[in-house]
């Protein structure tokens, strides 16, 4: 078994669109980003990749590529888990973090979990998904940023 730890963080700024774990979000910030800025999916993905010793997003997609501008980060994710299965292994269980002061994401958190167990193909219940503030505490608390952590266990396919 092998475990991987990442974490993104993103501007929020004005005229982009909210993306968090695959889910539009109504609100009036998005992520400042080369693709669609979606800090589950970064996280989890480099986390998965941190996992096999594979590098990094940026290694994978490099954001000066102009063909992952603004890309559905699902889509880097699910190349991400072709590649560990590849190397043959599956996820076990991973657990999420996301940090924003708003908006509020607990009527969000079974869907982003949905569509992380799809991508991932396990089942929802090796998949934590949990929301919190950080207390108007810098940049994160003042809502000019969001973060996102992810740890991974993964083990070899039997």
């Amino acid at each position: 078994m092998r475990i991987g730890f990442s974490k993104d963080i993103h501007r929020l700024v004005e005229h982009r669109r909210l993306i968090i774990g695959g889910i539009e979000i109504p609100f009036e910030k998005g992520c400042l980003a080369h693709s669609d800025g979606d800090v589950v999916f970064h996280a989890l993905g480099e986390a998965l990749l941190g996992s096999l010793a594979l590098g990094d997003l940026g290694h994978h997609f490099p954001n000066n590529d102009e063909k992952y501008r603004n890309i559905d980060s699902s889509i880097l994710l699910k190349r991400i888990m072709d590649l560990v299965q590849s190397n043959g292994y599956r996820l076990v269980n991973c657990d999420i973090q996301i940090v924003l002061e708003k908006p509020k994401l607990a009527p969000y958190i079974l869907k982003i979990r949905q569509n992380v167990a799809k991508l991932c193909n396990c089942d929802v219940s090796r998949i934590s998904v949990k929301a919190g503030t950080n207390e108007k505490i810098g940049e994160i608390g003042q809502g000019l940023a969001i973060e996102a952590s992810a740890i991974v266990l993964v083990e070899p396919i039997k």
